[in-house]
């Protein structure tokens, strides 16, 4: 298991029962997440944060389909999220975020995000397949649009570019992101003072898995041994750098 996931991911719940829900999932005490357009990327999604511990409501218009996914969802409707008045009466109001993937219409997954922005939900995400179609989405007023395949090959081509072992990375934004990374021979048997990566090249360590064993936010004394894995923010390419 790498840092990252002892750090950020959390076990699965039990699976929950099978359930079609239709009247309101959610009260203005629970606010949660609602994601509308339960395709491959919308249901791994929702799944997702179930799994984590969140309260969800996954809308989708197509009966079958959801009728699948209330297998791993326990909070689910069939619905047309381009009806104000059917969005309306399921309080969509009440969440705290909202995020859109439905794939396949866009003029779809446009009004939906903007009957999120009307109804109130305080904070909204929508999937983009290009960015003519992010633009149009950030104009509307989407908080955030995410182009997941553009993403996802980014991640990728990153991690296959790199020339040395990168084993796992969370981008937060423009490249920023959290790196684990086996530390560099050169770096053992100094502190992470003497390391002076911060300064150096505007790395911060916030982990060390040594043999099992996590240490958070380690000391400015704490000593590198061949084989610790660090845990490190910054740019991907000063990643790199520390590697050279």
């Amino acid at each position: 298991m790498s840092i990252i996931q002892k750090l950020f991911g959390k076990p699965k719940p039990d699976a929950p029962a099978s359930a079609l829900v239709t009247s309101t999932p959610a009260s203005r005490q629970q606010r949660g997440f609602v994601v509308i357009g339960l395709g491959r990327f919308g249901s791994s999604l929702a799944e997702t944060l179930v799994n984590n511990g969140h309260d969800v409501l996954g809308i989708d218009a197509d009966l079958e389909r959801v009728q699948h996914v209330s297998k791993v969802l326990p909070n689910v409707l069939q619905l047309d999220a381009t009806n104000a008045d059917a969005l309306a009466q399921v309080g969509i109001g009440d969440f705290d975020t909202g995020i859109v993937c439905i794939s396949n219409n866009f003029e779809d997954n446009l009004l939906a995000t903007v009957l999120l922005r009307r109804l109130g939900v305080r904070r909204v995400i929508t999937k983009a397949a290009t960015r003519l179609q992010k633009t149009i989405l950030e104009e509307v007023g989407a908080h955030q649009v995410v182009m997941p395949e553009h993403e996802a090959g980014i991640h990728l081509g990153r991690r296959l570019a790199s020339r040395h072992t990168i084993d796992a990375y969370m981008e937060i934004r423009d490249g920023l992101g959290v790196v684990e990374v086996v530390a560099p021979q050169k770096l053992c048997g100094q502190t992470l003072a003497q390391c002076n990566l911060r300064q150096k090249l505007g790395l911060n360590v916030i982990a060390v898995d040594r043999r099992g064993e996590l240490v958070i936010n380690p000391a400015a004394d704490f000593l590198l041994q061949p084989g610790d894995m660090l845990l490190v923010l910054g740019q991907i390419e000063d990643v790199e750098r520390l590697q050279t």
